[in-house]
């Protein structure tokens, strides 16, 4: 029983130290003048702007990531087909790379000097953000749904097909109704790496204010570039009240998946 405690209090003592202390500490920082303060800070044009954009990547993220997430794990619980294993690693790729790398990747193919050569608005723009962020989030949705495909079989889907069935019918009334937890759960990871995405935007944004620059882009250059702490401190805060929400519904929805 001791044992047990104490493994607890060293447990709980590290996450508090790690997380707990320096959330309080920006959470303290951000109000020690009031709210007032705050409000004006995370009100500014700059900062309206990057909320805007953040909201509008995820937006733009979540959708293309829940079709390419809900084919792809489709395709791996129930085909074999060559190429299967490469596939499986493509999917694991955004884990193994460092989101800098794509950053560079995606200058070098979209870049004025790159492959295309320019031809398209990509990089230093919305669409070059995206294009990292949904990389970097590729993985979440096909790795949430992949195991419940598998763990309810393929029994209800073959009945729906052997009572006259089309294949849309069938993912539409027996697959998606069994699968939207994971679905849910696997949207919930997206918004969050999408919210705190910073590595490969950094590369690809250009951080303009106003125009190419998101929440987490605003925090570095207030913090970095402009040595303003509070307003550092503000929008780290807006960035953790989205996360506590993106908590709240990660907790949520694996209650619904052990029930």
């Amino acid at each position: 029983m001791s044992t047990r405690i104490a493994l607890r209090s060293v447990a709980l003592t590290y996450l508090g130290v790690l997380v707990v202390v320096p959330l309080a500490m920006i959470f303290y920082r951000t109000f020690e003048d009031g709210f007032v303060a705050f409000f004006e800070s995370v009100t500014t044009p700059a900062a309206i702007s990057a909320i805007s954009l953040s909201l509008t990547i995820v937006a733009i993220v979540v959708p293309l990531n829940v079709v390419f997430g809900l084919v792809t794990a489709l395709a791996l619980a129930r085909g074999n087909f060559p190429g299967k294993g490469l596939l499986q690693a493509v999917v694991d790729l955004p884990f193994a790379v460092s989101p800098v790398i794509v950053g560079v990747a995606l200058i070098l193919f979209w870049g004025n000097d790159g492959w295309l050569g320019g031809a398209f608005p990509v990089i230093f723009s919305l669409p070059g953000m995206v294009l990292a962020t949904v990389f970097v989030t590729l993985p979440f949705v096909v790795r949430e749904v992949e195991p419940v495909l598998r763990e309810i079989g393929t029994e209800q889907e073959e009945a729906a097909s052997t009572l006259g069935a089309s294949r849309w019918q069938t993912f539409w009334r027996i697959t998606l109704p069994a699968i939207r937890v994971g679905v849910g759960y696997g949207v919930v990871l997206t918004v969050a790496r999408s919210l705190g995405e910073f590595g490969a935007l950094t590369v690809v944004a250009g951080g303009v204010a106003g125009e190419s620059q998101t929440l987490t882009l605003l925090v570095h250059a207030r913090y970095i570039d402009d040595h303003n702490t509070f307003g550092a401190y503000s929008a780290a805060t807006v960035l953790m009240g989205l996360a506590l929400v993106t908590l709240v519904l990660m907790t949520l929805l694996e209650r619904r998946r052990e029930a």
